[in-house]
């Protein structure tokens, strides 16, 4: 119940934040602006709105968890307010999984509201509703639900400021954690190969949530794609929630 309650408050503080709706702006003029870099583009225009459109929403999606996540515990502690909640009944950990609750609900209407804007683009190019967009853009949201966790773990112990650019760069190793795979392939076996393969799994791979190119060209999807995509992404959100609740409990306010 405490956790509800501060997830709501939570939902009601982020929505009120500007930079959501400017973000919102950006993403919805990008994928607007999609129809006419399609019309300059030479070959399948409707494939280069769905291209667009998907990645605005995955690009804008992750600016909103960063810049919204790193702030929401240290927006507490600034005002002094982290020293009534903690006062009060309430565990740390539940303070921190309420704000993750709020942000991930903050984020699930933007990007619908996202979504829509983007279908309405599609639909005027097409004359039909794509719903196999769809499966993109839940697929996009997995992948921001595990930012929003790092968001809050970072948050946990540090300044907005680095705690962004610290999402920031989980976001872009994660996406470019292939070409690590590519070193292991091309390295001799032995202790390096080893240390390359550890590195490898500790480091998240957002690309288990990136299936916008066989949506797009309407390739076949795996049967397993879906459980494999929610369970990592829920073992890797709860794993890194769990550091930052670790990490949280330990921390000296005074």
């Amino acid at each position: 119940m405490t956790i509800l309650v501060i997830a709501r408050n939570t939902f009601k503080e982020a929505v009120r934040d500007r930079i959501l709706y400017l973000l919102f702006f950006f993403s919805a003029l990008t994928i607007g602006l999609a129809r006419v870099l399609a019309v300059l583009t030479v070959g399948d225009r409707v494939k280069v709105v769905k291209d667009v459109g998907l990645a605005s929403i995955g690009f804008f999606g992750a600016l909103m968890a960063i810049l919204i996540g790193t702030g929401l515990v240290y927006k507490e502690i600034e005002k002094r307010t982290i020293f009534t909640l903690i006062s009060k009944p309430i565990r740390r950990a539940e303070f921190l999984l309420g704000k993750f609750c709020g942000l991930v609900l903050t984020l699930a209407v933007m990007i619908g509201a996202m979504t829509v804007v983007f279908l309405f683009v599609v639909f005027l190019h097409t004359g039909a509703f794509e719903s196999r967009m769809l499966l993109a853009v839940f697929f996009i949201f997995l992948e921001l639900v595990l930012l929003t966790a790092v968001a809050i773990l970072f948050s946990s112990f540090s300044t907005p400021i680095l705690s962004a650019l610290f999402a920031l760069s989980f976001y872009l190793i994660g996406h470019f954690s292939w070409s690590i795979e590519t070193l292991i392939k091309k390295t001799a076996p032995g202790t390096g190969r080893v240390i390359l393969r550890i590195i490898a799994t500790i480091l998240p791979d957002l690309e288990n949530f990136n299936i916008k190119t066989e949506v797009v060209q309407n390739l076949p999807l795996p049967g397993t794609l879906w459980l494999g995509a929610v369970g990592y992404s829920v073992v890797y959100t709860a794993f890194v929630l769990l550091l930052a609740v670790v990490i949280f409990r330990r921390r000296d306010f005074v």
